[in-house]
């Protein structure tokens, strides 16, 4: 399984030479294994990834955890929609109050986009997904709902050799008074426990935390206990608030970890990173 880092910035797109290391397009990741061509969210790192998809692809699954602009901005600017022999999956939460297919159709129309769902060359396949187990090709999927403001999902890809689990908007303590001793009551555990990589939010230092409770994201200190909890191999921190440069970022990681010897390896995700898990 590979995975390719096409955007790792939260909430707003943040291009500038103070973000040149991290990068500035918001959240999106390609995984490819055999012939699947599975991405995670479509924010605006969709549209560059777009442009350099073989043409060879003709089927293409797009797994979004939620319906936040952040992370469906550049959908409407993917190549692949307007290209007949492409066949696009559009998989998503389900709502209690209104439909995937409806949420997406107030993406695709005026004033926010000027080309309707209707107007594409081939329609998407939508499928609405909640706390499941699924397949494409021969990868295994879960999806999960997580805590976060709206109906959101995590991921968690699995073959017969690695684990790969992606969280990018999280707010952990949301979900426990227990937080980190009750693995049961820990929203997420269950799709991250054990991965070999966590793609997972790191939005905040704890002190920035505190003033942003309610607002579905954690502090780095926040995700090393969850990493922890969940026994991972390797943790990437993700979703980086678009007002935190590339020094900062470097500083929040040093300052969570400290001395600590984690137990597993953890890095600030940069925009362009690639990952091959066996």
């Amino acid at each position: 399984m590979k995975i390719k880092v096409w955007g790792c910035r939260g909430s707003l797109p943040s291009p500038g030479p103070e973000n040149y290391r991290f990068g500035g397009n918001t959240s999106c990741y390609q995984v490819t294994h055999g012939d699947a061509c599975i991405i995670l969210d479509s924010g605006s790192g969709i549209q560059r990834l777009g442009r350099f998809l073989s043409s060879n692809i003709k089927e293409i699954h797009i797994l979004l955890t939620h319906l936040h602009i952040d992370h469906m901005m550049g959908l409407g600017f993917f190549l692949p929609l307007y290209d007949q022999e492409v066949t696009v999956h559009l998989w998503g939460p389900s709502s209690s109050c209104e439909s995937l297919i409806d949420r997406l159709r107030r993406y695709f129309s005026p004033p926010l986009f000027p080309i309707r769902l209707n107007e594409l060359p081939n329609h998407p396949v939508i499928h609405e997904l909640g706390n499941e187990e699924f397949a494409i090709g021969d990868l295994r999927i879960q999806s999960g709902y997580i805590c976060h403001p709206g109906p959101t999902l995590g991921y968690r890809l699995m073959t017969e050799k690695s684990i790969v689990t992606y969280i990018p908007d999280h707010e952990i303590k949301l979900g426990s008074c227990n937080f980190p001793n009750d693995p049961e009551w820990t929203s997420g555990f269950e799709l991250a426990k054990f991965a070999d990589l966590l793609l997972h939010d790191g939005s905040y230092t704890k002190k920035e935390y505190v003033e942003k409770v309610g607002w579905g994201h954690c502090s780095v200190e926040d995700v090393l206990a969850f990493a922890t909890l969940c026994q991972v191999k390797r943790l990437e921190l993700i979703h980086h608030e678009p007002m935190h440069t590339d020094d900062q970022l470097e500083q929040m990681l040093s300052d969570a970890v400290g001395g600590q010897n984690l137990g597993f390896e953890v890095r600030m995700c940069a925009e362009g990173d690639e990952f091959e898990l066996e």
